[in-house]
């Protein structure tokens, strides 16, 4: 998926960045619209690997009893952003507290200080999973922060955020063949098989 920033035009009453963003997500049924650092973007439907990829993702976490009791896996939540007014970001997943409901902020994006972990699998729009978004959620202090970069067959372990510089100090880089174990502070012990994840994150061929 590629996301493009959105031009949109000028009215006699100034409209927000929020509203806009309402307003095309009402235009492009299916298209995840987001605000990062001011900036408002969409991203096209996602195709089925990635939607697959997804899938596959969820099964470690659930497996680890993550997914139900003081935790929930979900896909596609908003998450309220502090690098900007109006900033919100939509990871692909993310672990949050099972009481992310009493963290409303607004337009159906909840407070950063619910979630534990987020992750994104990329594909055309790998810059902003590997530069924006690595900014955006260390500022909200997220405390970890996975990618999975099909394009260049890498999944990234980002922890310990620091707000202050807007990065994290640990950064770890897994390639197919190895295992990765993410931060038990999630609340369990959880495994990431590198080449199982890529793999079902990436088309297959005809």
């Amino acid at each position: 998926m590629s996301a493009a920033a959105v031009e949109h035009p000028c009215h006699d009453e100034p409209v927000t960045l929020l509203e806009a963003a309402d307003k095309l997500t009402e235009q492009l049924p299916g298209y995840r619209v987001e605000i990062i650092g001011g900036i408002l973007t969409a991203t096209p439907p996602a195709d089925g690997a990635h939607a697959r990829g997804l899938t596959k993702l969820m099964r470690p976490f659930m497996m680890a009893g993550l997914d139900g009791g003081e935790t929930e896996v979900l896909q596609n939540v908003g998450l309220w952003l502090p690098g900007g007014p109006e900033d919100f970001a939509i990871p692909d997943l993310a672990l949050v507290d099972a009481d992310f409901e009493e963290h409303h902020v607004k337009s159906n994006c909840y407070d950063p200080v619910c979630f534990r972990l987020a992750l994104e699998v990329t594909s055309s729009n790998y810059q902003q999973d590997l530069r924006d978004k690595v900014a955006a959620y260390a500022e909200a202090q997220i405390p970890v922060y996975v990618i999975i970069d099909g394009k260049h067959g890498r999944i990234h372990v980002l922890t310990e955020p620091n707000p202050a510089e807007r990065t994290y100090d640990t950064h770890r880089v897994a390639a197919p063949g190895e295992q990765i174990t993410l931060p038990e502070s999630i609340g369990a012990e959880v495994k990431l098989d590198v080449e199982a994840l890529l793999r079902g994150a990436t088309p297959k061929k005809s």
